[in-house]
């Protein structure tokens, strides 16, 4: 297993919302996306996030992936998501992609796919 499936989701969460602020969206649209992704509603995702689950905690509790992930497509930290290997670390750069698209401003309707 990878290490960084042992970081929590609570010390990530924040980077997230400060990479999207920086470029004028907000923490709820990361929320909208991560529980796009995941599965989790409202209260699930808070739960997760004051728990301080660790990242594989994270997606082994997860409602379930949502169907259309494997429409996210392109790369994340110099890798194509699509091409990835290891279910857990795919998950992981869905999650990173989609955040990375709310950062550069794409429109939330082509990011939920």
């Amino acid at each position: 297993m990878h290490k960084i499936f042992a970081t929590s989701f609570a010390s990530i969460y924040p980077l997230y919302v400060a990479k999207v602020e920086r470029k004028g969206r907000t923490g709820a649209d990361v929320d909208t996306v991560v529980r796009w992704l995941t599965g989790y509603d409202e209260k699930g995702l808070r739960s997760a996030i004051d728990r301080g689950v660790d990242l594989k905690t994270f997606f082994d509790e997860a409602p379930g992936l949502n169907a259309r992930a494997s429409l996210i497509t392109g790369v994340i930290c110099g890798v194509r998501v699509e091409e990835i290997d290891d279910p857990m670390m795919q998950k992981l750069r869905y999650m990173d992609k989609l955040v990375d698209e709310v950062a550069r401003g794409k429109k939330m309707e082509s990011i939920l796919r």
